[in-house]
């Protein structure tokens, strides 16, 4: 018999076996005085013996259930649960047929505000006027797993490989722990390091700013917001880890994660040292610290770099970082009335890098190709800090105040050898750099907002935003510049010292009227002003002094920008059960001032502009489960002043650069529409999405090139440019006992049009990306996950004018994820990926293999964890990237980190009043 019959046979069989032994469960839940059906109302079993979760669903629009559940003959409870309504309860000796309940009519609760639920008696999901609530007892994840492992269980809730967190389609910007910041409103530091088993509730709501959540207005935005509560005996208690490991290639890693929660006041410590590109602290028990593992989804970006909180390891600049840092977050509730979250974190990186890059130079009349190699060390430290005060004044008014502060200093030593060549390999240049340069910087933001409500509906809200920015640079340069013909070879040994000062704040008053029971007028004035100073100044190397004194003007400037707008507008505000929106429209009074001193000359532009400027939103949920919204932006974006001030900037010396004063304001339309719809009767859903921008005057470099390929820049406007974009995404979620089955795809186009200039020259592009993606998920409780995923890009981009007429690549990404729990107290994980990259240029690898392994074995209680990782197994990962924009096509190789072996130990502490987590296994929070 042939191999697949035999196979065909099997999987019908199973089939069958399984059918015959699943039963369906059906009925109607209504109200029991108005007999109108209740949508949204969840239904569950749960096992009478210890009142685990069996299976759940929702009801839909017409209050009716339907779903499958395997047969058993172990007495279960149905329950139905909504809010405001009493619970029902049915329980079931066994089920062993299909099972029809008929009409299920709920009680309204006398007294819902009143009411003591009974933890056990929670059910699954609730899905309220606007917040959809998981019971984070009724998902089961693995010992020790984190948040972000439990958020991955939930239904309409899926993270991509980069780390972005979207539910039911809209993406989550925002995740708190009861309603504070944790280490910052980003939050994915929650998610990598507070466990799971922690957890009592996951509570999605729609973001809002501060203004609309203490003026009780609908929200404006497209995102989502987590909301992380704490089990009650657990917000008292101590827990966090330590591990330290040692590998081959002197790799090193240590961390510390310590959390001290009592009541209101929560306490956390994260620390850690290593030389393997990591952040260095996360619950994940698999590859935790491992650059590279599963840890990487704090943010990750297609080159392989990943961050947290503006500090970034490896990825774009490419390179191995030795990274120490410590942080450490406080909340606590003051006066009885005032709220505050804050931290703060300390950042030391070192970082080395060897570059090599190849660059094809689109230009009219040809073809020139740059060929460079550059070595880099640089080292940072960098400080954060914020804090976040929310005082009630009464029950009408509230005051609250965000300021954040950032301090940071770098060193850089580059060195880079570099020679551009025609079409023939003739040499047109040729330079070797070595540059050293610090870098100081500081900037101070500060939100703060006073929010009243009047009678009648009346409300005020005002707001102020500040920032304040300086930055010191110093360089030290040595290079040569040599070119072919009688152009002079471009000398340099010399010192530089840039400042810059920008200094912004916006002050917004707004005010609402009720016109009608829904409709509200809105009356809005907005008053943004920014200053922005700089200056260069530049000193040759004096051989007879033997000392930089020597003050080269022509490479020294001062500018100065003044942008001042005031934006009165009138609009309307919706407000209704299901929809929302606002509209704002008037006129935009600009006015732009700048100002430039160079070689002893003073030149000024000024610019007075009278805008139209309109912006809205609308948003509406079709059903508890189906929601549309839309906004739509119409403004313009002012030059900036060394765009318009024709000065020349010689600094770099293969690239003049010179402003235009008659450069116009870009004019800039954004649209943007969605729909999204997850039925969790059936646990799918999907969700739509596209957008559209479109600029007229818009502002592009123009460059031109000389025989000897040095260029001189300036800016002009061309009349149009225009991006779209559309996407679709679907997933899927069967779960049959302890066996889960997810799985999900998803296609994303983007299409965009550009004028540019070469060499005077104008041309046209025309760009077209396509990104399909599947994935899956298949798990056993207590014993394996496997999660398998592919992803494919496509771009092409079609010239018009151009030495080129076509220029395209394609991408492979493929990634099998497994985790193993048995036998019991060992951990398994295998991570392998595979990557090709077409069109890389000849002497770069175009594709490698990725694998990363880890063992651990939990002993001592579970309070040590004792484990070997292995980082790139097949000794294959690469940095090698290509990079297509309308004027050349960027071939780059970056050093990356290399196969490593670590030997760690991880001592687990955790104590919540007074009581100890059991032995391993998996955890079923009950």
């Amino acid at each position: 018999m042939p191999k697949s019959l035999c196979l065909f046979l099997v999987l019908f069989i199973s089939s069958v076996t399984f059918a015959q032994s699943t039963i369906t469960l059906k009925g109607k839940v209504i109200d029991e005085t108005t007999k109108l059906p209740i949508e949204s109302a969840t239904v569950y079993l749960t096992a009478v013996k210890d009142s685990t979760i069996v299976d759940y669903t929702i009801t839909n629009k017409t209050g009716n259930f339907n779903f499958k559940i395997k047969k058993s003959d172990k007495p279960v409870l149905l329950k139905v649960s909504y809010i405001s309504y009493q619970d029902f309860k049915e329980e079931k000796v066994s089920l062993d047929t299909d099972k029809d309940f008929g009409t299920i009519g709920l009680k309204e609760a006398v007294n819902a505000l009143n009411e003591v639920v009974i933890k056990s008696e929670i059910p699954p999901i609730r899905i309220k006027k606007d917040t959809l609530e998981f019971n984070a007892a009724s998902f089961k994840v693995g010992a020790d797993a984190n948040v972000e492992a439990l958020l991955k269980q939930l239904p309409g809730v899926e993270i991509t490989p980069e780390g972005k967190i979207t539910v039911n389609g809209k993406e989550v910007n925002n995740i708190l722990v009861n309603g504070k910041p944790f280490f910052g409103k980003d939050g994915k530091v929650a998610t990598q390091n507070l466990p799971a088993e922690i957890i009592d509730k996951v509570q999605v709501t729609d973001t809002k700013t501060k203004a609309e959540e203490l003026s009780g207005e609908g929200s404006s935005s497209n995102e989502q917001t987590i909301n992380l509560t704490i089990q009650e005996d657990k917000n008292k208690g101590l827990f966090g880890k330590v591990t330290a490991g040692s590998g081959s290639d002197k790799r090193y890693e240590s961390s510390l994660l310590l959390n001290t929660f009592k009541g209101e006041r929560k306490i956390s410590v994260l620390a850690s040292s290593n030389n393997i590109n990591s952040i260095g602290f996360s619950m994940d028990e698999i590859f935790d610290n491992m650059g590279g593992g599963r840890n990487m989804s704090v943010y990750y970006n297609e080159d392989g770099g990943f961050g947290i909180n503006n500090m970034s390891f490896g990825g774009r600049n490419g390179g191995i970082t030795r990274s120490n840092m410590i942080g450490i977050n406080y909340q606590d509730k003051w006066l009885k009335k005032m709220d505050q979250s804050s931290s703060y974190y300390f950042a030391n990186t070192e970082t080395e890098n060897r570059n090599r890059t190849n660059r094809i130079n689109l230009l009219p009349d040809g073809t020139r190709f740059t060929n460079s190699n550059a070595i880099t060390k640089s080292g940072s430290d960098n400080h954060t800090a914020s804090m976040d005060f929310e005082y009630q004044i009464d029950s009408t008014a509230t005051i609250y105040f965000n300021p954040r502060f950032q301090k940071g200093k770098t060193s850089n030593r580059f060195s880079r050898s570099q020679i551009t060549t025609d079409e023939d390999l003739n040499e047109l240049n040729s330079s070797n750099t070595d540059d050293y340069s610090e870098n100081e910087n500081s900037t101070f933001n500060g939100d703060a907002n006073y929010s009243k409500k009047f009678k009648k509906n009346r409300g005020l809200s005002i707001n102020l935003e500040t920032e304040v920015k300086r930055r010191n640079n110093y360089l030290d340069t040595d290079s040569q510049t040599l070119f072919a013909d009688a152009t002079p070879d471009d000398i340099r040994k010399q010192n530089r010292f840039e400042t810059e000062k920008n200094d912004f704040v916006k002050l917004e008053i707004r005010y609402g009227e009720p016109l009608f029971d829904s409709i509200r007028l809105s009356l809005t004035s907005e008053v943004t002003h920014r200053v922005i100073k700089s200056k260069a100044a530049t000193f040759d190397f004096n051989s007879v002094d033997n000392a930089y004194n020597d003050f080269n003007d022509e490479q020294s400037n001062q500018t100065l920008s003044k942008i001042t707008t005031y934006f009165p507008s009138t609009g309307l505000l919706l407000g209704k059960n299901k929809t929302n929106g606002r509209i704002n429209f008037g006129p935009e009074f600009i006015r732009f001032d700048a100002q430039s001193d160079y070689l002893g000359i003073r030149t000024n532009r000024n610019k007075n502009y009278v805008m139209p400027r309109v912006k809205g939103y609308i948003s509406h949920r079709i059903t508890k489960s189906k929601s549309i919204y839309s906004f739509y932006d119409y403004g313009v974006n002012l030059p900036e002043a060394y765009q318009v001030l024709a000065f020349e900037n010689l600094s770099n010396p293969l690239n003049t650069v010179i402003g235009n004063e008659d450069l116009k304001p870009t004019q800039k339309h954004q649209m943007y529409f969605s729909f999204n719809d997850y039925d969790y009767a059936s646990r799918s859903g999907y969700y739509i999405y596209s957008g559209f921008n479109l600029s007229t005057n818009a502002i592009v470099s123009s460059t031109v090139f000389d025989d000897n390929f040095k260029s001189t820049t300036t800016y002009e406007n061309v009349n149009l440019g225009y991006s779209s974009y559309l996407g679709i995404n679907w997933s899927k979620s069967n779960k049959k006992e302890k066996r889960t089955f997810r799985y999900g795809m998803s296609l994303d186009f983007n299409y965009g049009f550009d004028q540019g200039l070469t060499n005077a020259v104008q041309f046209e592009s025309r760009a077209l990306s396509i990104n399909p993606r599947i994935n899956a998920t298949w798990s056993i409780d207590e014993l394996v996950t496997i999660a398998p995923s592919y992803r494919y890009t496509f771009r092409t981009t079609d010239y018009e004018n151009y030495v080129l007429s076509n220029a395209q690549n394609f991408i492979h990404n493929g990634k099998l994820e497994i985790t193993s729990y048995f036998p019991k107290k060992f951990v398994l994980g295998s991570d392998f990926g595979y990557t090709y990259n077409s069109n890389i240029a000849d002497g770069f690898k175009k594709d490698f293999y990725l694998w990363n392994v880890s063992l651990g074995y939990n002993f001592f209680k579970d309070q040590f964890l004792a484990k070997v990782k292995v980082y790139d197994l097949l000794d294959q990962n690469q940095n090698t990237t290509r990079t297509i924009t309308p004027t050349a096509i960027v071939d780059a190789e970056n050093t990356v980190l290399k196969r490593y072996v670590m030997f760690s130990l991880t001592y687990k502490l955790e104590k919540f009043a007074g009581k100890k987590k059991g032995d391993g296994g998996i955890i079923i929070m009950d």
